[in-house]
């Protein structure tokens, strides 16, 4: 854990306090990436069951999950599981449905309507990971808005255990958002699967959710070709940024911070406050409350690069978290809705000492797909929003061409648009000598 006195650097120490850890050589993934891509487009199920069995350690007849499988894991589930599932699928539901994107109809001239109309994407690719440990919650953030959202197809890829089956609780979140296409895939192959079409997968027009370097990588690879899938946003591995002010509990605190360390060992935590004291105690606290850990050595080498800043004041804190464009933002103030008003750049902030970020996580309703490695100074979370098109839609009647084709015609000159003009000039002239 490194601490930094804000105040003490200048711009370029200051961005070198909040610079992400090092990933993965970027040209071993590449090309690493490439190869796999090539294989899987080539070969298709028969590249698919060899990276399989390579990298997830299974033999496996079939890569697609079949009834019975779907049916054992309902069965293999406890109930408080399966209830917490159910619970936290509905509450998604509510909150995704109330922010879908709504349609706009509007008269902008006498006789010009425009509108904007939402249509699914026709079908699409989710990759559920299962590296540290298996993720129904993330099955759930990305199959209800698809459900919502309409889309004809849903594919879901996740990978395989040792046994050859994956785990139940991600086959039963999956079936609770009425996904039945279910393929035992990891990695970028599983990518490469879903952008290209197999035998047995189909070729999805775009892809969502979260994974490692690889992952990342080959969903860049892939939307950067030619007719290639679209992907859902740039992503790496996961952070939090906490402001805390004197106020705040250290023991909070703290474990919010190991709550994102214990994600894997590439993971960054970063702690911002104008109180000396309390960033003595928090740092104090991670220590004791690692020690606890069940993953303490993957949250331990995780805290190696994890910051933790004094700044002035918590205008100063929230310009550092801007700065740094967190995936996750907790304030862990007193007045935390006072400081959101300067909040300009995060992925999803959670307000005060009794929201943690795991609620976030599981089951408050927001999305936990969220943009990372800086992203979100750009990009915005997983929505229903990102599995439709916005289509806008005009309608003139005559009189409505009369008002504003002039306009239109005046402009295509001006860009030496003949063709344009004429489009509309062509209308105009039979409008004038219409009986």
């Amino acid at each position: 854990m490194r601490r930094v006195d804000w105040n003490d650097l200048d711009e370029a120490g200051r961005r070198e306090a909040l610079a992400r850890p090092p990933q993965a050589s970027a040209a071993d993934t590449r090309d690493g990436v490439r190869r796999i891509l090539a294989i899987v487009r080539a070969d298709g199920d028969h590249a698919l069951l060899a990276f399989t069995r390579r990298y997830d350690g299974c033999e496996l007849a079939s890569i697609a999950v079949g009834e019975e499988e779907f049916e054992a894991a309902e069965a293999s589930l406890d109930d408080a599981l399966r209830s917490a599932i159910r619970e936290a699928a509905a509450r998604i539901e509510a909150f995704h449905r109330a922010t879908m994107p709504q349609p706009v109809r509007l008269e902008t001239a006498p006789g010009v309507v425009c509108e904007r109309v939402s249509r699914p994407i026709a079908r699409v690719g989710l990759y559920v990971p299962a590296g540290g440990a298996p993720l129904p919650s993330t099955a759930l953030m990305l199959g209800v808005p698809a459900r919502i959202a309409g889309c004809r197809e849903i594919v879901l890829c996740t990978p395989a255990r040792p046994d050859g089956r994956c785990d139940p609780a991600v086959l039963v979140a999956a079936r609770l958002c009425g996904i039945t296409r279910v393929f035992k895939l990891g990695g970028a192959q599983a990518i490469a699967a879903m952008a290209y079409g197999t035998e047995s997968v189909p070729r999805c027009d775009k892809l969502f959710g979260p994974g490692n370097v690889w992952v990342t990588e080959a969903k860049l690879q892939v939307a950067a070709e030619p007719g290639g899938p679209a992907v859902d946003m740039p992503a790496g591995p996961s952070e939090v940024l906490v402001i805390a002010d004197a106020e705040a509990d250290p023991r909070f605190v703290a474990s919010d911070l190991l709550a994102q360390a214990e994600h894997g060992e590439d993971s960054q935590v970063v702690l911002v406050s104008p109180d000396e004291a309390i960033v003595d105690a928090v740092v104090a606290e991670v220590e004791r409350q690692c020690a606890l850990l069940p993953r303490a050595e993957v949250a331990a080498r995780a805290l190696a690069h994890a910051r933790f800043l004094l700044v002035d004041s918590l205008e100063d804190a929230a310009a550092a978290s801007n700065l740094y464009a967190p995936e996750h933002l907790i304030l862990n103030v007193r007045e935390p809705r006072t400081l959101l008003e300067s909040i300009e750049s995060a992925g999803s902030v959670f307000l005060g000492a009794y929201t943690p970020e795991s609620v976030g996580d599981y089951c408050s309703g927001t999305n936990h797909v969220l943009p990372t490695y800086g992203h979100a100074r750009a990009w915005s979370g997983l929505s229903v929003a990102s599995f439709v098109k916005q289509v806008t839609v005009q309608e003139l009647t005559p009189d409505g061409l009369r008002a504003i084709g002039p306009c239109a015609m005046t402009l295509a000159r001006a860009e030496r648009l003949d063709a344009h003009a004429r489009a509309v000039g062509v209308r105009l002239d039979v409008l004038e000598t219409a009986p």
